[in-house]
């Protein structure tokens, strides 16, 4: 397990990751968990978490996110690619920023998958966390073949002496339609990255580590720091990102997300360019967030036509990132909190 802490941010109290098969420490026994997959960690999701901080706080317990890694998904069909809006590590960065005191992550595996429903009441929520109530969407299922419903855990948890709350639906104003994963999805796979951001609350980003490349930026005059993302589904073309550094420190950037038709047709990859910034990067974790979409991905006649609209596209990207007004998980000194700065 272990706290997270940052030099750019002080939260008001610690936030602990419980990873895996890691015993559950003392300070988050009897805490209320909201329970999920939390895909996207979206504006849906956050009502859960709002819930779980005003219960636990109600009754003086801790307030955590009890998840589960590799997603069931993964683990039930392992050769279908997966976009995952949100990995491990990203989760942490957002749960930490809303407010919680912890995140419990349990290995999604053959035992857990053939868990009865009782028994994941008692076995896993009562004597191994020892938690004092529960959080879950309208639509949480768990146990054995999915057999648990909503419904069933909230007479599992009055059995085990647990509280229970069921959260409702979530639509944005004005929409009939829920925030949901697959909704961000969506968005993401047609380029609307404003459409994506809104049903979050706030700008999506990813992680990864920077590789080699063949190294054409430089001679293009736009050295980029490439990071490889497996089973992305976000659509191929060009956006304005800020990008975390290893340091903390954030970068305004222009990115391209795509196979470069006007070279190779290769596997997708994303391309980051840093706006003034020079160092070498190679073999360091980034965090780079969306703030835009600029345009689809094209072929150019010439390396020559293709900066000609490098320069527009950087130029786009720049008065993109100044007027955009959307939040960020990456930046800023203090928590954001459920239910602010979604607008």
């Amino acid at each position: 397990m272990s706290p997270i802490s940052s030099a750019d941010e002080s939260p008001a109290r610690p936030f602990t990751v419980c990873r895996e098969d890691e015993p559950l420490p003392a300070s988050l026994r009897g805490a209320v968990a909201a329970i999920g997959n939390f895909d996207g960690v979206h504006r849906g999701h956050r009502i859960l978490v709002e819930a779980v901080r005003e219960t636990a706080g109600a009754a003086g317990r801790p307030a955590i996110v009890l998840t589960f890694e590799p997603h069931p998904r993964a683990y039930f069909a392992p050769h279908l690619p997966l976009f995952r809006l949100t990995g491990p590590g990203a989760k942490e960065i957002v749960f930490r920023r809303l407010g919680l005191d912890g995140l419990v992550v349990r290995r999604f595996d053959a035992e857990l998958a053939g868990t009865g429903a009782r028994d994941f009441v008692r076995r896993l929520l009562k004597e191994d966390l020892g938690l004092s109530g529960v959080v879950i969407g309208h639509d949480f299922h768990f146990g054995r073949g999915r057999e648990g419903t909503p419904a069933l855990l909230a007479d599992l948890c009055r059995e085990a002496g647990l509280a229970c709350r069921i959260i409702p639906p979530v639509a944005l104003p004005a929409e009939a339609e829920p925030v949901s994963s697959s909704a961000i999805r969506a968005a993401l796979a047609r380029g609307d990255v404003a459409r994506a951001n809104a049903l979050l609350g706030y700008r999506w980003f990813v992680q990864g580590v920077v590789r080699h490349g063949d190294k054409r930026g430089r001679t293009l005059g736009y050295p980029t720091a490439n990071i490889a993302l497996p089973d992305c589904g976000l659509a191929h073309g060009i956006y304005a990102v800020r990008v975390r550094l290893p340091d903390g420190r954030p970068r305004p950037g222009v990115a391209s997300y795509g196979r470069r038709p006007t070279f190779d047709d290769g596997a997708p990859l994303l391309e980051v360019n840093l706006f003034d910034f020079a160092g070498d990067l190679y073999g360091q974790a980034l965090d780079v967030e969306f703030a835009a979409f600029i345009r689809g991905e094209e072929r150019f006649a010439s390396a020559e036509a293709l900066i000609a609209r490098m320069d527009i596209d950087a130029a786009e990207a720049r008065t993109l990132l100044e007027a955009g007004r959307t939040p960020s998980m990456l930046e800023g000194g203090s928590p954001l909190l459920a239910g602010r700065g979604l607008g």
